[in-house]
């Protein structure tokens, strides 16, 4: 088997407008599909990512129980989403301005919850950002 890349990754929400906005007008990510149901609702958009996309699938008429504490839960951690080290002053002033807080940081990483709780990375690892300084805490 040769695996070639992610080709995209599915995430399932309880609830789609507000993960949309998030990931379009916080984020970003163009839309670039949006599925519905037989019923007309809407079951899944799709959003563009180099090279892959990221899937919001609406979760089903049935309540979601809630999520385990993420360090006892098993499963995916976080989804990281590579920038430039060149923007991340940009990328924070616009966390900012969406008022979206970063929650931890380290030399190269920028850790934000999407509206649901998913943890979110902006990654330029391993390239330091410019004006970083030594000793940036979580090193």
């Amino acid at each position: 088997m040769k695996v070639q890349g992610v080709h995209h990754i599915a995430l399932h929400v309880r609830a789609l407008p507000p993960m949309v906005a998030f990931y379009r007008e916080v984020l970003g990510l163009p839309v670039l599909a949006e599925h519905q149901r037989e019923d007309g609702s809407l079951r899944s958009v799709w959003l563009g990512l180099p090279g892959a996309f990221l899937a919001l699938e609406a979760m089903g008429k049935e309540a979601p129980s809630p999520a385990p504490a993420a360090s006892a839960a098993s499963g995916w951690f976080l989804l990281a989403l590579r920038i430039a080290p060149g923007e991340r002053a940009a990328v924070r002033a616009e966390l900012e301005r969406a008022q979206v807080p970063v929650e931890h940081e380290t030399r190269w990483t920028m850790y934000v919850r999407d509206p649901e709780g998913n943890r979110v990375a902006l990654s330029h690892h391993p390239h330091a950002a410019e004006g970083a300084q030594s000793g940036w805490p979580g090193g």
